[in-house]
């Protein structure tokens, strides 16, 4: 599955249908930035967009996914309905990973408020405990940023 394929693949097939970016976006509801980003192999579609973006280029998900056309006479290993599943769980799993990113900042961040809190004593203690403070409160806030914004997109 190599993305800049697939987004020549969708450009050749949009073009084909003489419909512009605009055009294609509208009719499957989504942005004409994100068929741009398709196109340039910047992103994969959402799986929830993979269907009615084949039925609109007139062409099979295994097509979509390969960045090309299928001859008649060759065998796949995954039907249309297996590939949809796959990119939904490699979506899911996207989600998770950011998902555990932000929460691992916010463990780092309260490991650092309890270290800044354990050093001082002297100036450049103190300075030193105040700078892993702002640390820890900024990387807290990107934690919660990261979670939050993960937990949203479900």
């Amino acid at each position: 599955m190599n993305q800049l394929s697939i987004g020549k693949f969708i450009a050749q097939k949009r073009k084909e249908h003489n419909m512009t970016q605009e055009q294609l976006a509208e009719k499957i509801g989504v942005s004409n930035k994100s068929v741009s980003k398709w196109e340039t192999g910047k992103c994969m579609p959402d799986y929830s967009v993979v269907q009615e973006l084949c039925k609109e280029l007139e062409i099979t998900v295994t097509e979509l996914m390969d960045g090309e056309e299928i001859e008649e006479n060759s065998v796949r290993i995954y039907d249309e309905k297996q590939i949809i599943d796959l990119l939904k769980r490699m979506q899911d799993l996207e989600q998770q990973k950011n998902t555990m990113y932000g929460i691992l900042l916010i463990v780092m961040g309260i490991a650092l408020l309890a270290v800044s809190y354990s050093i001082g004593g002297s100036d450049v203690k103190d300075f030193f405990a105040g700078l892993l403070l702002g640390l820890s409160v900024g990387e807290m806030l990107v934690g919660v940023y990261c979670v939050g914004r993960s937990l949203s997109k479900r």
